[in-house]
């Protein structure tokens, strides 16, 4: 089996347990794209579930962008602490609300090289925004993305650029967007890292470094 085979394969079989709807982990009003974008820059190093629950009270104090870009820096850390690195979070996200109200009349960009060009984004925050706000397809590379594509045998690399632009040669187009939610779903609820339910895999007859690997 060819390494596109596979990923057609793992496709195939996600479809089936996951389901195709698109689910965004984060909450965000969908009129307010830049909540997203924050929410995933306070991801980092942090779980969905902790954001949330943060979020759901900041944007309550911070309604508006303005808001946001006029928040007073010391008081800003506090109200994200729980979320981890919070000063240079609170930092890039003043920035970033700065700059897009000053530069791009509150709107979030679309353009990838615009996005990563923004206070604290980076690629994967930049691909959350496009696939999620603007329905373009992206592979975003998170710690499940990476790990679980490993262990199938779809890259070797750690570097998490190397591994996107791999995913996308192997990855039906159409499927870019899917994997993010089903990779993401599969890596918490069944290939859990250092104890993944091997036995109970769907994609335990594709997976190279799992059942038949290292965890047999």
């Amino acid at each position: 089996m060819t390494k596109k085979e596979r990923a057609l394969a793992v496709c195939e079989k996600l479809n089936k347990e996951y389901g195709t709807d698109l689910r965004c982990y984060l909450n965000y009003e969908p009129d307010k794209p830049w909540q997203l974008l924050f929410a995933t820059i306070m991801s980092a190093q942090c779980t969905d579930e902790r954001v949330n629950m943060v979020t759901k009270e900041l944007y309550k104090k911070y309604p508006t962008l303005e808001a946001i870009a006029s928040a007073d820096l010391k008081e800003f850390e506090q109200d994200i602490f729980s979320t981890g690195f919070y000063r240079n979070k609170a930092k890039n996200i003043i920035a970033c609300a700065n700059v897009l109200l000053n530069e791009y009349d509150g709107n979030v960009p679309s353009d990838i090289d615009i996005l990563t060009s923004l206070p604290g984004v980076g690629r994967k925050t930049a691909n959350v925004i496009r696939g999620n706000v603007y329905n373009i397809q992206s592979i975003v590379v998170d710690t499940h993305v990476k790990r679980v594509s490993k262990l199938l045998g779809l890259t070797a690399s750690d570097d998490p650029v190397k591994i996107e632009m791999e995913l996308m040669k192997i990855l039906p187009k159409e499927q870019w967007i899917l994997y993010n939610f089903q990779v993401i779903a599969h890596g918490r609820k069944v290939c859990v890292s250092g104890r993944p339910a091997c036995g109970e895999c769907v994609l335990k007859d594709v997976c190279k470094g799992g059942y038949h690997g290292r965890f047999q």
